[in-house]
């Protein structure tokens, strides 16, 4: 069942989303040869709780971290640990806040450092793909819309398309329906209407889509240890057209750090 929120309670996540971005801005911040990402986590924790939110992580299944802190050739679910960040390393981190009982969640792939051409075309074009299918986000359209935007923009930049992982619907809790696929022909799916709040999130590869999941339970790679990108926002739909409510790209533009400096991959809302 699709959830609706009234406007009301999108703007109680914006002000979850708003703790968010920052606390992405406050790890990219910290982000840089040598640091652990246990160290990343603990910093995250303590500022989403000194702001009267908690992590939406922590627990949640039995999750340990604050955080999901995914390196390299791991694509998502990675849990904080003794790592320590090398030159030329790739971090996907994603973080969900719950203020007041609403969620706000979103990710970013950030570079170490220099890091290879590959790395950097992987990056500049996930988070392409993120933009192109938030611009999808519009009542009226429907979730193949969103979908195949993703899709195009993806592979078509010779990635590929993590299918086995999807993005979600979110709010009072962080996994909501519908389910939000990173592939699939326009016209399809559910009706967007105004309300709903979408995590759009695309997850792709350097090499092949198949993944494999750890020992731990948590973290999945790459099946052929390829570079893996994340890039996340939470997104309300509204009479107006799309509406980031995790902004980390304010920050990030602010910053001049990343792909995220780059105009055209600025959405509507």
């Amino acid at each position: 069942m699709i959830i609706k929120k009234s406007p009301e309670e999108i703007e109680k996540m914006v002000a979850a989303g708003a703790i968010q971005a920052a606390a992405l801005d406050l790890v990219a911040a910290k982000i840089r040869p040598g640091v652990s990402t246990e160290e990343l986590d603990g910093a995250a924790e303590r500022f989403i709780r000194s702001q009267g939110a908690t992590p939406t992580f922590k627990g949640y299944r039995g999750f340990p971290g604050s955080i999901c802190a995914s390196p390299n050739s791991m694509v998502v679910h990675g849990i904080p640990g003794r790592y320590r960040l090398q030159r030329g390393d790739i971090l996907s981190v994603d973080i969900g806040v719950t203020l007041d009982g609403w969620v706000a969640d979103a990710a970013r792939t950030f570079p170490v450092g220099d890091v290879s051409p590959l790395a950097e075309n992987l990056l500049s074009v996930t988070e392409q793909a993120l933009y192109a299918g938030v611009e999808q986000c519009r009542a009226g359209n429907r979730m193949g819309d969103v979908s195949h935007a993703i899709q195009r923009v993806a592979e078509g930049a010779g990635l590929s398309i993590v299918r086995s992982l999807v993005g979600h619907g979110v709010g009072k809790s962080m996994h909501e329906d519908p389910q939000v696929p990173n592939y699939g022909r326009a016209g399809k799916g559910p009706l967007l209407e105004e309300g709903m709040v979408l995590a759009i999130e695309p997850m792709t590869t350097a090499g092949r889509a198949s993944v494999r999941v750890a020992g731990d339970g948590w973290a999945i790679f790459s099946q052929d240890d390829s570079l893996a990108a994340h890039f996340e926002f939470t997104v309300a739909i509204t009479g107006e057209g799309p509406r980031i409510l995790t902004p980390w790209h304010v920050a990030a533009r602010e910053r001049g750090s990343g792909p995220a400096r780059r105009e055209a991959a600025t959405p509507a809302g």
